[in-house]
């Protein structure tokens, strides 16, 4: 039998992933264009939250985030920042205030970034996505987000060889659902909600593999895994219908670094499953796992290589 993504998962690099001083790093996920490898990630600045409160550290995302591009020549990294992609837009816009929890993919010859926003004085989360014909811009916005719940965040895509989405997303009571579409610019269609109802899930991730969608997510209660916020693996045939793999634990917020030192974050999440031999997800067994860690009041992303199966 293979063995599991947690009894894979290689000790990281110090210098791995993407960090800015003055900033909380949040949300990477990665593609592979060429040789070249582009992680877009959340930041927003340090001080914004209370460094005494551990939601106060994260929540500033709601008023500060933007969507900024970095770049390395491998996928480990360390990533070097490029350039803000995605900011707030202003008054007027779904996406107004901040632009939060990138996922980028590709779709036949385009890219896209899926995200979740805030308008101004809204207070209330949306999906939406943009697009580019470049890795590198210009990105069009859509116009409108996806019409999902009221507060819909924190969106999963999965794209399939004929260029249809399966998305996951949840709601703002952590109940996680599932919606279809045709085609990225399409007419989008909840068809499953609540897939886990024996507890709270967050921030997923999907990838297809060995006939089956999988998605990796944060356990939020600890009701799938047994410890709260570890990351979690349900699978399904068909997208609609979920189960716990097994085993259903995925990572811990333990971090084992490659000088043989090791540390536990505060906190761990955001997962995004990377595969180096498609260059992008959607496809294949993983060889990357990309977290957002917070750790003595700051925060980044680190990128750990998984082991052959």
């Amino acid at each position: 039998m293979p063995r599991s993504i947690i009894e894979r998962l290689l000790p990281i690099p110090k210098d791995s992933g993407f960090r800015q001083n003055g900033y909380f790093i949040w949300c990477g996920s990665i593609i592979r264009v060429d040789n070249r490898y582009h992680l877009f990630a959340s930041r927003w600045p340090e001080g914004t939250g209370n460094p005494d409160d551990l939601v106060g550290i994260l929540d500033g995302y709601r008023q500060y985030s933007e969507i900024v591009h970095a770049t390395a020549d491998n996928p480990i990294g360390p990533y070097r920042f490029k350039e803000v992609v995605l900011p707030g837009r202003g008054e007027g816009y779904w996406d107004g205030q901040s632009c939060h929890g990138p996922k980028i993919v590709k779709v036949n010859d385009m890219y896209v970034l899926y995200y979740q926003a805030i308008a101004c004085n809204s207070g209330l989360r949306k999906v939406g996505y943009a697009w580019s014909e470049g890795i590198e811009g210009p990105w069009n916005r859509c116009d409108h987000e996806i019409p999902l719940t009221e507060d819909a965040n924190n969106p999963g895509p999965c794209i399939r060889p004929d260029g249809s989405v399966l998305l996951a997303y949840r709601t703002v009571s952590l109940k996680m659902h599932i919606a279809r579409a045709s085609a990225f610019d399409g007419e989008y269609e909840t068809v499953a909600e609540n897939i886990f109802p024996r507890g709270p899930l967050e921030d997923p991730d999907l990838y297809y593999a060995d006939g089956l969608y999988h998605m990796i997510m944060e356990d939020n209660a600890g009701v799938l895994t047994g410890s709260v916020r570890h990351g979690g693996h349900l699978v399904s045939v068909d997208g609609i219908h979920w189960r716990a793999h097994d085993p259903p634990e995925v990572y811990t917020h333990d971090i084992e670094w490659a000088d043989g030192t090791a540390w536990t974050a505060r906190r761990r999440e955001r997962p995004d499953m990377f595969n180096d031999k498609a260059g992008a997800k959607g496809e294949g067994d993983p060889t990357h796992l990309i977290t957002g860690v917070l750790y003595n009041g700051h925060a980044w992303c680190v990128v750990q290589e998984i082991a052959p199966g």
